[in-house]
């Protein structure tokens, strides 16, 4: 692992620009396939911050007995029932329609629906995919383990966003030691081709070479739920043309900043996931205007180097 301070990167030069002639296609689609009948309301967490983080057309592909409940929670989402589902429904991206993928918020790890579902997308979505929830399950098997590779080989970003114990489970079929969070991000990241972004109270990221550490966490995102929301903003920072790294390590700064301003309002024991979408615009706002007093897309952050 290389020990390099990611202090020089700033959060607010990550922020995709907004072109004035900008519409709901050219601002990015992310399609989330996520929400067994038993989980909707993961897909629905989701969808919001992907709208909320900026993504044009926000679609949810998720169990036909969560489609009521995931509609209704945003006249503005694009909703559609999983069943016969196709690699047909995956086309690849257009010029000037970019997109990203996001698999998993909701999934039932126990489900052989899911686990069909999860290996249909890998092979099937030719474009930035976030692979979160119960999906990474179905990462590491061996099948998994192949469609991933296949994505890296074919020049696909993927993205993996486990908390500690998902992260043992990624681990599990190399043997990895998991005792050092920036060390198996690494790993992860060199052995399925990703970038690896492994949760908690500090969140680790990594490309195989650099490691970022994310010190701005708050026990207020210690709720479930809320890992359905940064997958979310990853997923539309992805439709948005951010590179993987750069997304990662954006969501999971404002994602962190978004439960420290909803705690300084609703305290930490108070605060639940879907206070979350609600705070993102102030955090942004912020990072847009600390951007706009130094004259030139760039602000400070809490990172520091692991190794």
């Amino acid at each position: 692992m290389i020990a390099w301070s990611y202090s020089d990167t700033k959060p607010c030069g990550l922020l995709p620009e907004l072109a004035q002639d900008a519409n709901k296609y050219t601002r990015g689609k992310v399609s989330l396939v996520a929400g067994c009948s038993r989980y909707p309301g993961a897909a629905a967490l989701a969808a919001l911050a992907s709208q909320r983080m900026g993504a044009g057309y926000t679609e949810v592909i998720c169990a036909p007995k969560s489609v009521d409940a995931v509609r209704a929670v945003s006249p503005s989402l694009v909703v559609r029932s999983w069943k016969n589902l196709s690699p047909s429904d995956f086309p690849p991206m257009r010029a000037g329609h970019p997109l990203a993928y996001v698999l998993g918020p909701g999934f039932d790890a126990s489900s052989g629906s899911c686990k069909k579902l999860a290996f249909t997308v890998l092979e099937s979505a030719c474009a930035p995919l976030v692979v979160d929830g119960g999906a990474l399950a179905f990462l590491a098997t061996k099948k998994g383990r192949k469609l991933v590779q296949e994505r890296f080989e074919s020049g696909l970003d993927t993205v993996v966003t486990p908390h500690a114990g998902e992260a043992v489970r990624l681990a599990a079929p190399f043997g990895f030691p998991t005792d050092d969070a920036g060390e198996l991000a690494r790993l992860i990241s060199l052995a399925y081709g990703v970038t690896a972004l492994v949760k908690g109270p500090k969140s680790f990221i990594s490309d195989g070479e650099i490691v970022a550490v994310i010190g701005e966490g708050t026990p207020a995102l210690a709720k479930a739920g809320t890992g359905d929301v940064l997958a979310g903003m990853i997923g539309a920072l992805l439709a948005q043309g951010l590179a993987s790294f750069d997304a990662c390590v954006l969501a999971a700064t404002l994602h962190a900043r978004a439960g420290r301003l909803a705690a300084s309002e609703l305290t930490e024991r108070c605060v639940v996931a879907e206070d979350l979408p609600r705070y993102l615009p102030l955090v942004v706002r912020e990072l847009e205007a600390l951007r706009d007093r130094m004259g030139e897309r760039e602000s400070g952050a809490r990172y520091s180097t692991h190794g």
